[in-house]
């Protein structure tokens, strides 16, 4: 076979031998004998005390929940090598329920626990758990009868219930719940003893598979991706080892991304084995609370929570009347953050006099009270999941919240490249990580291999597919720096090709438009079409904020919205349109476009849990609109972009 060419590599050695390593709990225990004492985690206050506040628990005090655990699991029949689910909001119970599941030898496989009954069934059918560990009862009862339709025997633990277990030799009768409580499964396991669980513990191997993760889906079915302790432990020591500024003991985090997604999971492990303590949240409208009280020093984001928080600030702003002066407070902070990069490449540099002035009254104005909001000791962020607009990551720095952004998929088992503390630059995820490469293949194509891409997926045929002399088709477009730095350019499912013959790249439009504050999502839509038009998803609870309406959407499956002209809404919708057109050929622009909404119930089916818009799923359901959009009309329709577009 003649391989293929590749138009420029990067790769970084290792840093941290496996070799100590019988597989990723060792890692636990590890840190158990070190720091018995340290916290590992914080969750909030039991009953009866103070609200807002949180108590901190032990390394050891987890690993003796995760054994108590563990033990029961064996108890109840879970074999080395079997499945066990996961479907559950982020909290630390979670946490240990991964860990139990690690510990007796299972393959841990986690959905999200908004996933429909469909994928429920569906993953139940392929991966035939022995075990679930579910966030309620409803959920128990939705896994307990989808596993019923797949003829599949399954215990199901509800991480939620406190109940007291049934005395032995209890009969369940037809009222009996479908889930079992936590206090049921520690009783169980009280017989199992330490050598026994101790056996199990260590016979998994670092290539044996510790979990399978279930693709988002936004660009097809879900897949199967299988991730070895290797993929896992090699991540976790090797990212640890690149961040050490960011990851270490006097350090925390407040965790709120889902912990079925693989960057959620990879940041817990790298805390848990490095000292950094975790605090978890499954609603982020819980995080700003929880900011004043925690005060992180780090924190991982998808770039629509940046967007979020600097909007809030630009509105708060607004209603003191202050939004001239807000305004240049923004485009300083996106100087100096320019400034900082700068110096970064030619330490030394010095700033002007006059930014360093505006910069020290804007501190003084709005920074410092921004910091303040988000805790007061956030050194860094990591925004990874998504593209991050490079203006919105120079105002972070800008304002003393530097972010440095990340690039992974599943089946880099999350972080391939990062920038690094000292070596961030706007609009690039850096260098590839530790023990890991990139090479831009043919078309432009992302290619990857290292210690964090995966074994393959659960089918074949898909895994044959996924790979090109040993590397990792990612379906990401980017390119490499002199210095061995990606910077993404889109997906190729998402490349347009006109009925003229144009290729296109929509990203760049998209994101232009997102960065609105008032849209949620941009699409650039024109396969097999004559010209370029957009569909504008509105962020309803950015609007609800203002007092500015909007009409009442029609449509069966997406709200289509009849914005007049002239309205405040059409018109903010319109000038960010015509910005992002402003930015790119007459034949690259969108020629027409419509705003909508997503319908508030299911919104799993548009949105991933990490804020992505699943494209193909909106381009479907507005199928007539698109067709409309095309449609010739007898002048210029509500929602064009003014000729001077």
């Amino acid at each position: 076979m003649v391989p293929i060419p590749l138009e420029a590599v990067s790769s970084t050695p290792p840093l941290v031998s496996l070799s100590h390593l019988r597989n990723i709990t060792d890692l636990v225990m590890q840190r158990a004998r070190q720091a018995p004492d340290h916290a590992a985690f914080e969750v909030p206050a039991r009953a009866g005390d103070r609200d807002g506040a949180w108590e901190p628990i032990t390394t050891s005090a987890f690993v003796d929940e995760v054994t108590a655990w563990a033990k029961g699991l064996i108890a109840t029949g879970v074999a080395h090598g079997d499945a066990v689910l996961i479907a559950a909001p982020t909290q630390y119970r979670w946490a240990v329920a991964d860990f139990a599941a690690l510990f007796v030898g299972a393959v841990v496989v986690p959905i999200y626990e908004t996933s429909v009954d469909g994928h429920i069934e569906a993953v139940l059918a392929d991966m035939r758990p022995a075990a679930a560990f579910v966030g309620d009862a409803a959920l128990g009862e939705r896994v307990t009868a989808a596993a019923s339709r797949v003829e599949l025997p399954i215990r199901v633990w509800d991480l939620e219930s406190t109940a007291e277990p049934q005395a032995p030799g209890t009969p369940e009768g037809p009222d009996s719940p479908s889930s079992r409580s936590i206090a049921e499964l520690v009783r169980s396991g009280a017989q199992v003893s330490d050598e026994a669980l101790e056996a199990r513990r260590c016979g998994a191997s670092l290539d044996d598979v510790a979990t399978v993760v279930y693709t988002s889906g936004t660009t097809g079915a879900p897949k199967g991706a299988l991730i070895t302790h290797r993929n896992l432990a090699g991540q976790v020591l090797n990212t640890a080892a690149a961040y050490r500024e960011v990851v270490r003991e006097t350090g925390n985090t407040i965790l709120f991304l889902p912990l079925t997604h693989v960057l959620g999971r990879a940041l817990q492990l790298i805390c848990v084995s490095e000292g950094m303590r975790v605090a978890h949240l499954s609603n982020p409208k819980d995080v700003v609370a929880a900011l004043q009280v925690l005060r992180p020093t780090f924190l991982v984001v998808v770039p629509r929570v940046l967007e979020k928080i600097q909007a809030a600030a630009a509105a708060s702003a607004h209603e003191k009347r202050l939004t001239p002066v807000w305004n240049a407070a923004a485009r300083t902070a996106v100087e100096w953050g320019a400034h900082l990069e700068e110096r970064d490449r030619v330490p030394g540099s010095r700033p002007r006099t006059g930014l360093r002035i505006r910069h020290a009254l804007f501190d003084r104005l709005f920074y410092s009270r921004l910091r303040a909001v988000m805790g007061g000791q956030l050194e860094y962020l990591l925004s990874g999941a998504a593209t991050l607009q490079p203006e919105l990551a120079l105002f972070f720095r800008g304002i003393g919240a530097p972010v440095i952004e990340g690039y992974g998929l599943t089946e880099t088992t999350a972080p391939l490249a990062g920038g690094r503390p000292g070596d961030v630059r706007a609009g690039s995820v850096g260098r590839p990580l530790p023990g890991n490469s990139v090479a831009i293949g043919p078309g432009g194509e992302v290619l990857a291999r290292g210690v964090g891409v995966f074994a393959g997926y659960r089918d074949p045929e898909h895994t044959a597919a996924a790979f090109v002399d040993g590397y990792f088709r990612t379906g990401d477009l980017g390119s490499l720096d002199e210095d061995g730095a990606l910077t993404l350019h889109g997906r190729a499912k998402n490349v347009i090709i006109t009925s003229t013959g144009r290729t296109v790249s929509p990203e760049t439009w998209e994101q232009s438009v997102e960065a609105h504050p008032w849209v949620a999502h941009a699409v650039l839509v024109g396969t097999d079409r004559p010209y370029l038009t957009g569909i504008v998803v509105l962020d309803t609870e950015a609007l609800a904020s203002t007092p500015h309406a909007v009409p009442e959407p029609v449509g069966s499956e997406i709200g289509i919205l009849d914005l007049a002209a002239g309205s405040a809404v059409h018109d903010a919708i319109e000038d960010a349109v015509a910005l992002a057109n402003a930015t790119r050929s007459p034949s690259d622009r969108a020629q027409r476009w419509r705003a909508v909404v997503l319908p508030a119930a299911q919104p799993e089916r548009f949105v991933t849990p990490t804020m992505k818009l699943r494209r193909g799923e909106l381009l479907a359901a507005g199928s007539a609109l698109i067709d409309d959009l095309y449609s010739p009309p007898p002048s210029r329709r509500r929602g064009a972009p003014r000729k001077d577009t």
